[in-house]
């Protein structure tokens, strides 16, 4: 293939995604992010293996480059995966301050008596 033609289905996988990614509710964002996340992993796999058989100085540059953004990526995948999942979490009640021992029961005549 020559570049125009891989330049041509880039573009069109990148408009064609952003179509599909923007109609996704936000209730299933998270699982998706989750997809997301395991794919930009095996990306980042391939990036490091083509940068490892790299021979040509300027496919060692573009090989790098990828490993960087796919890294950076899967970082922010996994940041935004976890504050979606943190606003399904329910928040925790603040504990109590245990009461003092003179607010708890008031010496009074049927206090004192009960406790007999």
């Amino acid at each position: 293939m020559d570049g125009i033609s891989l330049l041509t289905i880039t573009v069109l996988a990148v408009f064609v995604g952003f179509e599909v990614v923007s109609k996704v509710s936000s209730t299933l964002h998270t699982p998706l992010m989750s997809g997301a996340n395991a794919i930009h992993g095996i990306i980042l796999v391939g990036a490091i293996i083509v940068a490892g058989q790299a021979t040509h100085p300027w496919v060692l540059a573009v090989a790098l480059l990828a490993v960087v953004l796919a890294t950076a990526n899967l970082v922010g995948g996994f940041v935004v995966t976890d504050r979606m999942l943190e606003m399904f979490r329910g928040r925790k009640p603040d504990k109590p301050a245990k009461p003092t021992p003179d607010e708890t029961q008031p010496d009074t005549k049927e206090n004192t008596e009960a406790t007999r």
